[in-house]
């Protein structure tokens, strides 16, 4: 049943096809003519995941869970699948702006391999945690109201961020300077615990939305 859930979004999708070369055209533009080929790694991933909650509009549309339901699918076995759809468009664009990325920086002779490798591995954790945070409150709150809450949310995780990097400002902490002295084995355990902690939160996730999921009516 995930199989078919699967292909049923991915034939959702295909009626959007033309947008989907035209953000990798955008990102291998901006690759192309600029410095920091690094820039579609984060930017290619991040848009692509989005259509995960696309389907999940397209779903909703005209009542269609109703109908949906009364088929041999479950709310759990429907919830994972937009999980697992977002796992496979965030990271197959990932793997293919990283490979896109290095052939830049080498065609390009701007950067070095391993700063676009460590570019990736730092950006892996951020497109998993964004995954965590879209979709529930895509399955709570609807199109519109999802997306509103959404950026509500991550409007909040900036100013906390910016909250941080005050604060260390005026406290005299050099947060890029302790990072860039990190030794290289410490770097990897980070960015590994990182992905390990986003992964949990992944999970988290998952299990909140099933909870939404089994709640809701339709």
């Amino acid at each position: 049943m995930m199989k078919g859930l699967l292909i049923k979004d991915f034939k959702l999708m295909k009626g959007q096809i033309n947008f989907f070369f035209i953000i990798i055209a955008i990102s291998v533009g901006i690759a192309a003519f600029s410095d920091d080929s690094s820039f579609m790694i984060g930017f290619l991933p991040f848009v692509l995941s989005l259509f995960t909650l696309s389907t999940i509009s397209y779903d909703e549309f005209d009542n269609g869970n109703a109908f949906l339901f009364t088929l041999p699918v479950s709310r759990t076995n429907y919830t994972i699948e937009k999980y697992c759809l977002a796992l496979l468009l965030g990271g197959g664009a990932w793997v293919l702006a990283v490979i896109s990325a290095v052939v830049f920086c080498i065609a390009k002779k701007t950067g070095s391999v391993s700063d676009v490798g460590m570019t990736a591995v730092s950006i892996l954790p951020t497109l998993i945690v964004i995954q965590a945070v879209m979709i529930p409150f895509q399955l709570k709150f609807g199109g519109e109201k999802g997306r509103i809450a959404l950026i509500g949310t991550l409007g909040l995780l900036f100013v906390v961020g910016m909250v941080i990097g005050k604060a260390a400002q005026i406290l005299g902490i050099d947060i890029a300077d302790m990072i860039d002295n990190f030794p290289v084995v410490s770097m990897g355990v980070m960015v590994t615990a990182l992905v390990a902690a986003a992964a949990i939160l992944l999970l988290v996730s998952m299990k909140i939305s099933i909870t939404i999921m089994k709640n809701k009516e339709f």
